[in-house]
């Protein structure tokens, strides 16, 4: 019987120390994950607080800076390569744009007076071929004559020195006018590179001219006064 109770209270006390054991690992498993989860857990209140100054970071890093153009002076080489490329861009990019109706009236002038003289010159070869022909079925010099007047043995002559001289006086001025297009063409590139030059040289005002009376001796005497002539001295400073 004493045997029995004894088995008893073996079995009896080792369930609870296996209770006892279960708990103290569970308790120690719970704390460790609140501890872990703590340690990587992030607030979303701090998330929420820190974005304005991220954002603020990153809108201060991508702003450009506003450009001063007061201070700004244009480069030379940028100005000579860009009025090479575009007709005007040179001036554009100056900010001289009142020039602008100058450089774009010039090329539009050449180019009518260009295309007209063209124009005239095909009219009157072609008239001078007519007239030089002996078709008539080929008379395109009539539209070139008064009204009323023909072209018969007694003026032909006459008539065919005209077409030519014409001919030829057109033929020059279309000519003439290619190489004023190139003139303003060429201008333009050279105004649009000394502007951008000139705007960089100082104009402040240590820049001045000063002329004034002096003496200057002749070195022709001893005495000062004896060997000296009146004169101007101009002094340039800079």
């Amino acid at each position: 019987m004493k045997i029995e109770l004894r088995n008893i209270i073996h079995i009896y006390l080792a369930k609870r120390w296996a209770l006892l054991l279960t708990v103290v690992i569970l308790a120690t498993a719970r704390a460790e994950a609140q501890t872990d989860s703590t340690a990587y857990k992030t607030d979303p209140l701090e998330k929420i607080a820190e974005l304005p100054l991220l954002v603020n970071d990153t809108v201060l890093k991508t702003k450009k800076p506003k450009r001063d153009w007061s201070t700004w002076s244009p480069d030379p080489q940028r100005a000579l390569w860009l009025a090479l490329v575009i007709p005007g861009g040179g001036q554009i990019y100056n900010r001289k744009y009142w020039k602008l109706p100058l450089v774009y009236g010039g090329f539009m002038g050449c180019l009518y007076a260009m295309s007209w003289n063209n124009m005239m010159y095909k009219d009157y070869s072609q008239a001078y071929l007519d007239i030089m022909d002996s078709d008539p079925t080929t008379q395109s010099y009539n539209r070139f004559l008064h009204f009323g007047m023909t072209i018969d043995s007694s003026n032909e002559e006459r008539y065919k020195k005209i077409f030519k001289s014409r001919k030829d006086k057109y033929r020059r001025w279309r000519d003439m006018s290619f190489f004023c297009l190139i003139g303003v063409y060429a201008l333009s590139v050279i105004d649009a590179y000394v502007d951008a030059e000139l705007s960089q040289f100082d104009i402040s005002d240590d820049l001045s001219l000063k002329v004034e009376p002096t003496l200057m001796n002749n070195g022709n005497s001893g005495n000062i006064l004896e060997g000296s002539s009146i004169g101007v001295n101009v002094g340039l400073r800079f």
